[in-house]
C-alpha cells in the first residue's frame, strides 16, 4: 500500500511544489475575514477565484496587495485545474477562494483538490465562516450527527428522488436553497419527508440576518407572508423513524396497483419507473412488483 501522509507545518523532503491553499472568505459580514486568511492571501503567488471580480473587491478591502488572479469555476474547471496544477508543480504557492464560505463546499474546489492530491502536493485548509454549520448551530435541532446535502437537484423527479433517500437519515439535514425556489422546495420535503420542524436562515451574518422557526407547513405560511429574500440555509429535522413520518404512510392504504399509478402519473406514463419507485417504498424487487400486477 502507498501511503500519502502530508504534515502541513513541517519540511516535506524532497517536495519542491507549491502548496495549495483552501482559504475561507466571509459568507456577508467582512468581520468574519481571519487574521491567518489575509496573511495567507498576501503571501502566495496565485489567488484562484471563483468570481475574479468579487475576489478583487475583496482584496483591496484588507489592502492586500495585487495579486495575480486566475478564473477557476464551475465552467472552466476542467481546462484551468491542470494549469493551477502546473503552477503548483513549478513551485507557485496558490490559494483557492470562493465567493464566500468554505471553498470545496458546493463548488468545484473539490476536483483541484483531488488533482492536487493525485501529484502530492500539500493542501491546507485556512478555515472560517461557513453558512450550513452557522445555521445548525443556532437552529435547536440536533447537531450531534448530521447530513449536509447542499442545493437539490433542478427538475421535480431528481428532487423527490434525492429527498427520499434522505428519509431515514440519521442526523439534522442541512440544504442550500436560493429564494426563488424555497417555497417549491419545501412543498417537496412536505410530501416526502413529512411535516417536520424546520428552520430557514437566510442573510446569514448579514445586516438582515433571519431565522424563521417552526413546522414546514407553518413556514410555507410564513413566506406566503413574507416574500423570500436573500439565500437560505434550511436545517431540517431528522426522521424519528417511527411510523409518523409522511413517507411511512402515504401509500400504506394503496394496493400496489394504485401505488404504482400515482407514480405512473407524476412520471408522465413511465410504468417502468413507476413500477421501481414503487417497490423502493415497500422495500421489494421491482420482479415482486411486476408479478403481483400480472
Amino acid at each position: 500500500m502507498t501511503w500519502n501522509v502530508q504534515k502541513s507545518f513541517q519540511p516535506m523532503s524532497g517536495n519542491a511544489t507549491g502548496t495549495l491553499y483552501l482559504v475561507a472568505t466571509p459568507i456577508g459580514n467582512l468581520e468574519d475575514m481571519t487574521y491567518r486568511a489575509v496573511r495567507t492571501l498576501q503571501e502566495v503567488d496565485v489567488i484562484a477565484a471563483e468570481d475574479t471580480r468579487q475576489t478583487r473587491k475583496l482584496l483591496t478591502h484588507f489592502e492586500i496587495p495585487s495579486k495575480t488572479l486566475y478564473s477557476y469555476h464551475e465552467h472552466n474547471k476542467h481546462a484551468s485545474g491542470p494549469e493551477l496544477i502546473r503552477y503548483l508543480i513549478e513551485g507557485k504557492n496558490i490559494a483557492l477562494v470562493s465567493d464566500a464560505g468554505l471553498p470545496a463546499i458546493s463548488d468545484p474546489g473539490t476536483d483541484l483538490v483531488a488533482l492536487a492530491i493525485e501529484e502530492a502536493i500539500p493542501v491546507v485548509p485556512i478555515p472560517g465562516a461557513n453558512a450550513a454549520l452557522s445555521a445548525l448551530i443556532v437552529s435547536g435541532l440536533p447537531t450531534d450527527r448530521f447530513t449536509f446535502v447542499g442545493f437539490l437537484p433542478r427538475d421535480k423527479k431528481s428532487i423527490e428522488g434525492m429527498l427520499q433517500s434522505l428519509q431515514f437519515a440519521e442526523g439534522t439535514l442541512l440544504f442550500y436553497e436560493s429564494p426563488h425556489r424555497v417555497a417549491k422546495t419545501l412543498e417537496h420535503m412536505h410530501r416526502v419527508l413529512g411535516n417536520r420542524r424546520v428552520v430557514m436562515a437566510r442573510e446569514l451574518t448579514k445586516r438582515y440576518e433571519e431565522f424563521a422557526r417552526g413546522t414546514i407547513e407553518e413556514c410555507l405560511a410564513w413566506l406566503e407572508e413574507h416574500p423570500p429574500q436573500g439565500e437560505y440555509c434550511l436545517v431540517v429535522e431528522p426522521s424519528d423513524g417511527t411510523a409518523t413520518d409522511a413517507q411511512q404512510v402515504w401509500w400504506e392504504s394503496l394496493s400496489i396497483e394504485q401505488h404504482v399509478a400515482h407514480y405512473e402519473e407524476r412520471n408522465g406514463g413511465n410504468r417502468k419507473e413507476a413500477m421501481k419507485q414503487a417497490a423502493g417504498d415497500r422495500n421489494v424487487s421491482r420482479r415482486d412488483i411486476y408479478n403481483a400486477l400480472l
